[in-house]
């Protein structure tokens, strides 16, 4: 009688526990299995849904699910038309701390660069005109900075800068500098403002960022004063799939 040989990907998924347990479950427990033991390493491009299909013995449709489900949890970075990759482990930004992006990124041993798509100046809406604190509308700085960990668009940054406290804001290269860099040597910040909320991608920031409309996002509005003065009012933007935010520190003692 014919016996058929599983392949040895196949020998390493029919063994795993609970037999109980549903197949796309499985499938997961062995894609992270692979990713945990490191020999699917960050950034490597996984077998194709076709490829796990025919490997493990399972319907496309179990394969799908555990890919879609790993994609929502930020182990799976799935690329349309390019394929499935292990993602990398999510950069964390300070949330309470304002610290230069391209720093951050450079602590972690990677590479930034920035792509300025706006640098402009603007009339203040009204909105404007509130979040600055200014009696009547008048013109700002505008600018919208891409920045990039290792090619992978981490943030979009857009700033509306007072005038008043960085006259030379325009004339900067902010592909070379970046506008943290620039606006702590031209004022010292005295209050920050942070307001956080988990959002859907625009169209803008998915076709900036390279994430798929409606895709969810970390989004960061933040006011900064010198003194008197409402220096900046800011918005940042970061792929949900790709960054966190957080912080630790000390609190005082109050015994």
């Amino acid at each position: 009688m014919y016996s058929h040989k599983p392949s040895p990907t196949q020998e390493r998924f029919m063994p795993l526990p609970d037999a109980a347990r549903p197949l796309y479950e499985k499938v997961k427990s062995y894609i992270l299995g692979k990713i945990g033991s490191g020999e699917w390493n960050e950034d490597r491009r996984v077998p194709s849904e076709n490829e796990l299909v025919r490997s493990l013995g399972v319907s496309r449709m179990t394969i799908h699910r555990a890919f879609r489900e790993l994609s929502a949890a930020g182990m799976l970075l799935r690329i349309p038309g390019v394929g499935t990759f292990v993602a990398p482990a999510k950069p964390q930004s300070a949330l309470i701390e304002i610290r230069d992006i391209a720093e951050e990124i450079r602590a972690r041993g990677h590479r930034h660069r920035a792509e300025v798509l706006k640098l402009e100046r603007v009339t203040t809406t009204n909105d404007l005109v509130r979040a600055f604190e200014f009696r009547r509308g008048r013109r700002v700085f505008h600018s919208i900075i891409l920045h990039f960990e290792n090619d992978l668009p981490v943030q979009l940054e857009e700033r509306h800068v007072n005038p008043d406290i960085a006259s030379g804001y325009l004339a900067q290269d902010f592909t070379k500098v970046t506008t943290y860099e620039y606006l702590q040597k031209q004022t010292p910040v005295t209050e920050v403002e942070h307001i956080i909320a988990a959002r859907r991608a625009d169209d803008a920031a998915s076709r900036a960022l390279g994430i798929g409309k409606s895709d969810p996002c970390l989004i960061l509005r933040r006011r900064t004063w010198s003194g008197a003065l409402v220096a900046t009012v800011n918005r940042f933007v970061y792929p949900g799939e790709r960054f966190s935010l957080g912080s630790r520190y000390k609190t005082a003692d109050r015994n």
